[in-house]
């Protein structure tokens, strides 16, 4: 179905509220919607922010911890007495650190609350629509699964919010094997499979065009909803794309995730924003810097250090680039990004390189080019 054939067919609340401080909009949300219905009696509450990677929330990168102590806050009032909080950070970052960099561990030590890396978790195999998919035991044995994903732009799938959020449940070797497979299938199925029942979006300050972070988009507005491809269909309209821009949407209802119909009814706001202006577009920076990369099965982490190393070295525009789990085994010429490209002419290993690594061999390679030129 196309966004302007939807009909009505869910009846789902979106709840929506407008400001900065996210701690406060996160009780409101959770006390609007009465959220702890969503909990069985006597569960426990696993509470997963999006903490790809080692930045601060107003990089617009990673989950507002405000967002954690209004969550915990509520359930404690509530008497829910095991709450937890759980994530994974992208291959070739720690947890940890990017936990302590977000300032979690505060927030974990004020309110006596554990925080657990999934990267050490256990799994456990789950059937989904695309095979068997390895889950992190704590995210499949939660009384409620509570996502808590930032609304931003991705170098990769254009979106990220709820449904990818979800990709953190996994120990890193699934999250290569995803890759493997070209995220959007993988995405969907994870999706349906672990279908949360409850996901309240930070969308304060996430920047729209890159994962990473680095130029945060202020939009003071959060959400809450129950279905998650519901929740990335507004997400996905909030950032003027449409669904099919994000395929793994669209597949994921396909899939038995949830519904993406949406309705103006289904917005219930609970204040109204200062700002009447529109919501912000992406800005297509990424697309720019990346139109000559020939990617092909590429893990995130090794992308997206790619992209701040094309931003921030402003080399490699005009040159191709290969990057991905595609490129293992062959040999080419041109310039290849990670041990899976060690067949090209010249090549940064690393798995992933750092972005330091891949500028500076794009710096040599550039300045080697100039000098053959003279």
């Amino acid at each position: 179905m196309t966004d302007m054939n939807r009909t009505h067919m869910t009846g789902k609340r979106i709840y929506q509220i407008y400001g900065s401080d996210a701690c406060d909009m996160t009780l409101r949300l959770l006390e609007a919607s009465g959220a702890i219905a969503q909990v069985p009696a006597g569960g426990s509450v696993a509470l997963k922010p999006n903490l790809v990677v080692a930045g601060t929330p107003e990089s617009g990168a990673v989950t507002h911890p405000g967002v954690l102590s209004g969550c915990i806050e509520y359930f404690r009032e509530q008497g829910v007495k095991d709450i937890s909080v759980i994530e994974g950070s992208w291959v070739g970052d720690e947890t940890l650190r990017a936990m302590r960099r977000a300032g979690y561990d505060k927030v974990c030590k004020r309110y006596d609350v554990p925080f657990y890396d999934l990267k050490k978790d256990k799994t456990r195999p789950v059937e989904t629509a695309v095979g068997k998919i390895d889950v992190c035991c704590r995210a499949l044995d939660a009384g409620l699964l509570v996502d808590l994903p930032v609304l931003k732009g991705h170098c990769q799938t254009v979106m990220t919010c709820a449904l990818k959020n979800l990709k953190g449940c996994l120990p890193d070797r699934e999250k290569r094997h995803f890759h493997a497979m070209g995220l959007t299938k993988p995405i969907a199925a994870l999706g349906a499979a672990l279908k949360p029942r409850l996901i309240v979006v930070d969308s304060i300050c996430g920047d729209l065009n890159f994962e990473e972070g680095g130029t945060p988009v202020e939009t003071d507005r959060m959400y809450l909803g129950t279905d998650a491809v519901q929740i990335d269909a507004y997400g996905a309209r909030l950032m003027g794309l449409s669904l099919s821009q994000v395929p793994y949407i669209e597949l994921a209802e396909r899939y038995g995730g949830g519904s993406a119909a949406l309705d103006e009814g289904d917005i219930v706001n609970l204040n109204a924003p200062s700002d009447v202006s529109t919501y912000p577009r992406p800005s297509g920076t990424v697309a720019k810097l990346t139109r000559r990369v020939k990617q092909d099965r590429a893990c995130s982490a090794c992308f997206a250090n790619l992209v701040r190393a094309l931003y921030a070295s402003g080399y490699g525009n005009d040159l191709d680039i290969c990057i991905g789990q595609g490129f293992q085994g062959r040999t080419f010429d041109g310039f290849g990004v990670g041990r899976c490209c060690k067949g090209a002419t010249h090549c940064v290993m690393g798995c992933p390189p750092t972005a330091e690594q891949i500028a500076n061999a794009l710096e040599d390679l550039a300045w080697n080019d100039s000098n053959l030129q003279k």
